[in-house]
């Protein structure tokens, strides 16, 4: 279902949400899933667990493996078997969010990206968990405190459990940076710019990014807005319209168009095929990263030629920040929900217990990248090329926790989506790009509006 769609949707899936939540178990206390032997092992056997998550598309085959690992592990624990479902967009997350609301039936655990959290606690369809249920994962303690600033509305109303924490930065290639005469990376949008323009030479570019990308084109504009001093949301109004909105789409846009400083190519590109760009040498930066490109880069031609820094954190035309916060990326990550209508809440508890635990989230970031949402694994990390992702994370700022920002997301999204054939041309027109910020503003603000008396 695409994003016209979703906003339709979303009006419906509140009062779905509403009407399980009378009919339904009203909270994890009713357990099930499994009797509890008297070593607390939980007892699954002959029941299946359904677990919703991302692919992971720069490592098919890894992830397959690590499934049917965890899934062998799950079972000789609990007896129980694990069937996993994938997603592979924001769009796509967010229907099977939607369709399993109004059905009532479902995943039990959703592996959800942190900013689709506000949208599964608003529809009050995901457990809002309990002490006792935080002692089944672990405790609370078990996970670093910054990760679980998406979790939920506040410290006592929670949903989300941390997974896994991904911060975005930026790749440069050290050679290339320093054949252009560049001594130190970009710390503005303008400089990143100018810098680009330095390193693009023949079939080499400045940056490698993909506009094709089912996540990340947002990601942009809200960090280059939020660094103009504009929120996006501000209380229960939505600020799409704001200019620096549309300075922050021109200038993303101006990279291919403008300064063409990225391969004409990259208007087709997903994340992954910038990182394969990066990777060939063919590019001075990597945009919009994170430490799942290491065990690529690491495994590619620029091997040792490469490191990672902040994004820029000042918006184009800016010699400062004008937010309260640096911004440097969005408090990223992936947090596990339960379904309130799972009969296997018990079963989902001591699976989200067996993958957050220091060994398996040890193993998790060796073969994907990802750090650790334990505080203990995250704490024994001691690989230098992670220091730019802790402070990243140090310097992130959270989306708003609204239950309409998974409509917002995808209206952002939207108008990079609606404006690939301009690029692909070559040229975006200001009055058509100005047409579809406002109609992502609408759509936006009629689902703020309805997330605000919901």
């Amino acid at each position: 279902m695409r994003f016209k769609s979703t906003t339709g949707l979303a009006a419906i899936v509140t009062a779905a949400a509403l009407a399980l939540t009378g009919c339904g178990s009203g909270g994890s206390g009713t357990g099930g899933g499994g009797s509890t032997n008297a070593d607390g092992k939980v007892d699954g056997t002959g029941k299946t667990l359904n677990v919703l998550v991302g692919v992971l598309p720069q490592y098919p085959e890894q992830q397959k493996q690590w499934q049917s690992d965890i899934a062998a592990k799950f079972k000789a624990e609990t007896g129980a078997d694990v069937k996993f479902e994938t997603f592979a967009s924001a769009n796509d997350e967010l229907t099977r969010i939607q369709t399993s609301v109004v059905s009532g039936q479902g995943p039990d655990i959703y592996g959800l990206g942190t900013t689709f959290t506000p949208t599964a606690y608003a529809t009050k369809a995901f457990v809002t968990l309990s002490e006792d249920d935080w002692k089944k994962v672990g405790g609370k303690d078990r996970f670093n405190q910054a990760a679980l600033g998406i979790s939920g509305p506040d410290k006592d109303h929670q949903a989300g459990i941390p997974f896994v924490s991904r911060p975005f930065v930026m790749a440069y290639n050290k050679d290339i940076l320093a054949a252009a005469g560049i001594d130190k990376p970009a710390t503005s949008w303008d400089e990143l710019a100018a810098q680009a323009k330095k390193m693009t030479n023949g079939d080499t570019y400045g940056i490698a990014t993909g506009y094709k990308d089912n996540y990340d084109p947002w990601k942009f504009i809200w960090a280059m807005s939020v660094q103009a001093g504009n929120p996006l949301v501000d209380g229960n109004k939505l600020k799409m319209d704001d200019p620096a909105v549309k300075k922050a789409y021109q200038t993303y846009f101006g990279w291919l168009t403008e300064d063409k400083v990225v391969d004409p190519a990259s208007v087709g590109w997903s994340n992954s095929n910038a990182v394969a760009a990066f990777a060939s040498g063919k590019a001075g930066y990597l945009m919009m990263t994170t430490a799942t490109s290491i065990p690529t880069l690491d495994k590619s031609a620029i091997a040792g030629k490469y490191e990672y820094t902040l994004m820029p954190t000042i918006a184009p035309g800016e010699t400062q920040s004008k937010s309260d916060s640096e911004a440097a990326s969005i408090l990223s990550g992936d947090n596990l929900v339960v379904a309130d209508y799972s009969k296997q809440k018990d079963l989902a508890f001591a699976y989200i217990k067996l993958i957050t635990s220091k060994e398996e989230q040890l193993n998790y970031q060796k073969t994907f990248g990802d750090l650790p949402a334990n505080a203990e694994a995250l704490a024994s990390l001691t690989d230098p090329k992670l220091k730019p992702m802790a402070d990243a994370a140090a310097k992130s700022k959270a989306t708003p926790f609204t239950g309409a920002w998974g409509d917002i997301q995808l209206a952002l999204l939207n108008v990079t989506v609606q404006s690939v054939p301009d690029l692909a041309a070559g040229k975006v027109d200001e009055s058509a790009l100005e047409s579809r910020i406002k109609d992502a503003q609408n759509k936006g603000q009629a689902s703020l509006d309805r997330a605000s008396k919901g």
